[in-house]
């Protein structure tokens, strides 16, 4: 049975929802129009109609948070959908997703019931209002008949006082009754079932699977290309020289010994590289003193300037915090290497309800895109795969920002 301070706290919330529901339908309804007129003019009805997608998301993420707060059924945060793919075409593929979003819908469908049913208390509490008036006119009435409140109908005199009080008791325990009935209508609209549950945890492992996929794919890549690219050759130069230096350990021991220098040197040019690639793989300061002195590090191996921002008052599991260190690290190459800047500043907080959150931002030339296989690529894919989102802002001239967010128990 619901509580009575559940109970009036729904009653409450109707009559705003009463007052400012019809407002909030009129305006999505005029964006969907004004975007669907608009569509010929393909910028501006194209961003109309992604606005109204995301009004949606918006509307149906407050109401979600308003039916929690109120009753507490748990509901899951929700966040937005997103397809993990590079490009326009994944933007318009994370575009659909959203728009067909049931979560989202399910949201709007019962911020519609509720604004519905805070109209029909509005109503009733006009209708209360009335009938306590009733019960007093015969004090100060004059006649033989009085209206009824805002309707049209006449009540003799010497009715007014049972009329008032039995309208004025029926218009608040029909008050009371929609209230209730509010919390019975939320839970059935907006708590999902069971299999929509395990759908939406299926959907969800789906998309991190993929992406977790994709960032090893890309990780392969990298490993690939430096190996190919730095320590192989130097290896096979470094066996080159050896077998030059043992053509000539007899012949001419000076450039034998020159040429074995030479190798020495390489080979540890060689194993540099490689502690650079394994540490790309994977730090052991990151495992060991956790996220922050990792990034110091990083920070302080960095060819340009780093602004090193990080307030986090505990620790998240091993994945959440590769994922950022990786991101982090990824996004500063991209700033050295690409972008052209010449400092980079880095933020990371521990926010409620514990998630990680990270920025980079450069002051390079911007026009970064995500390209399949390419470094921003594996930032999206990597982060998806724990559980979380990323947003990459690069407009042509800079500066670009690199944002993520994830969840501290991925």
């Amino acid at each position: 049975m619901a509580s009575p301070l559940r109970v009036a706290g729904a009653i409450a919330q109707l009559a705003a929802l009463g007052v400012i529901g019809p407002v909030i339908f009129s305006l999505l309804f005029g964006l969907l129009g004004l975007g669907l007129g608009l569509l010929p003019v393909l910028g501006i009805g194209l961003l109309l109609l992604v606005g109204f997608v995301y009004a949606i998301f918006a509307l149906g993420w407050l109401e979600a948070a308003r039916i929690d707060g109120l009753y507490g059924f748990g509901l899951a945060r929700h966040r937005p959908r997103t397809s993990g793919r590079p490009g326009f075409g994944g933007f318009l593929r994370t575009l659909w997703l959203q728009a067909i979003d049931p979560i989202s819908w399910r949201g709007v469908a019962n911020a519609a019931i509720a604004t519905i049913l805070g109209w029909i208390v509005v109503f009733l509490a006009g209708l209360a209002a009335s009938g306590l008036v009733l019960l007093f006119t015969p004090l100060f009435a004059q006649g033989s008949a009085v209206t009824l409140g805002r309707t049209d109908i006449e009540v003799p005199l010497s009715w007014a006082v049972p009329v008032g009080l039995l309208s004025t008791l029926f218009a608040l325990a029909a008050i009371v009754g929609l209230g209730i009935l509010h919390g019975i209508i939320s839970r059935a609209v907006v708590v999902p079932s069971r299999e929509a549950q395990l759908a939406e945890a299926a959907r969800t492992s789906s998309v991190q699977r993929a992406g977790a996929v994709r960032a090893a794919d890309v990780e392969r890549t990298r490993i690939e290309r430096d190996l190919h690219d730095g320590v192989q050759p130097r290896l096979v130069s470094v066996g080159m020289t050896l077998g030059l230096a043992q053509q000539k350990i007899d012949s001419d021991p000076d450039a034998a010994k020159a040429l074995v220098a030479e190798a020495h040197t390489s080979t540890k040019a060689a194993i540099t590289e490689l502690r650079q690639l394994a540490r790309g793989i994977h730090t052991a300061v990151l495992d060991d003193r956790g996220l922050d002195a990792a990034l110091s590090a990083l920070a302080g191996r960095s060819v340009i300037p780093v602004h090193l921002d990080v307030r986090m008052d505990g620790r998240c599991s091993r994945d959440t915090e590769a994922a950022a260190y990786f991101t982090i690290a990824e996004a500063l190459t991209n700033a050295a290497k690409h972008a052209r800047a010449t400092e980079c500043r880095v933020t990371v907080r521990l926010r409620e309800p514990g998630t990680l959150w990270a920025r980079v931002e450069d002051n390079g030339i911007g026009g970064a895109t995500i390209v399949a296989g390419g470094g921003l690529d594996g930032i999206v894919n990597r982060v998806v795969a724990a559980g979380g989102q990323a947003r990459i802002d690069s407009p042509a001239g800079g500066p670009t920002s690199v944002e993520v967010s994830i969840p501290c128990a991925s």
